[in-house]
C-alpha cells in the first residue's frame, strides 16, 4: 500500500521551507548545494584574543548545527522526490509500506518500524 501523498507532500513542504529558514539563520548555500556556516565579521579593531576566539568558536558551532540539521534538509528532500517518483512510504530495506503512525510522526522516515535501527546507515 503506497499512502495518500497530499498530507504528507504538505507536511514536508512545509519543514523544508522551516528547515531552510533555519539553516540561512546559520550560513549560506554553496554552489554545491550544500550549506556552509557564515562567517560573521571581525571586528579588525578588536585587540582582545577573546573576541576573535568567540568568533571562531561561533563559527564552528554553527557549522556542527548546520551538519546536523543540513541531515534534516536532505531526508525532506529525498521524501519530496519520492512522492513525486511514486515511491513515497516504502522502506528502503524491505520494501513494505511505512507504517502510518511512523509517517505521522516522522514524513521523511526510510524505514519501516522493523528497520527503524538500521535508518541511520542509509546513504
Amino acid at each position: 500500500m503506497i499512502h495518500e501523498t497530499t498530507h504528507f507532500k504538505k507536511v514536508l513542504t512545509e519543514q523544508l521551507h522551516t528547515v531552510e529558514e533555519e539553516l540561512k539563520n546559520l550560513g549560506w548555500k554553496n554552489d554545491a548545494g550544500e550549506w556552509d556556516a557564515a562567517v560573521k565579521d571581525i571586528d579588525q579593531s578588536a585587540t582582545e584574543a577573546d573576541e576573535v576566539a568567540d568568533r571562531i568558536e561561533e563559527f564552528e558551532e554553527n557549522q556542527t548545527e548546520i551538519a546536523e540539521i543540513q541531515v534534516h534538509w536532505h531526508d525532506i528532500k529525498r521524501a519530496l522526490a519520492k512522492i513525486e517518483e511514486g515511491t513515497y512510504g516504502l522502506c528502503e530495506i524491505c520494501g513494505e509500506a511505512i507504517e502510518e503512525d511512523r509517517l505521522e510522526a516522522n514524513p521523511s522516515a526510510r524505514t519501516c518500524k522493523t528497520h527503524i535501527d538500521e535508518e541511520k546507515n542509509l546513504s
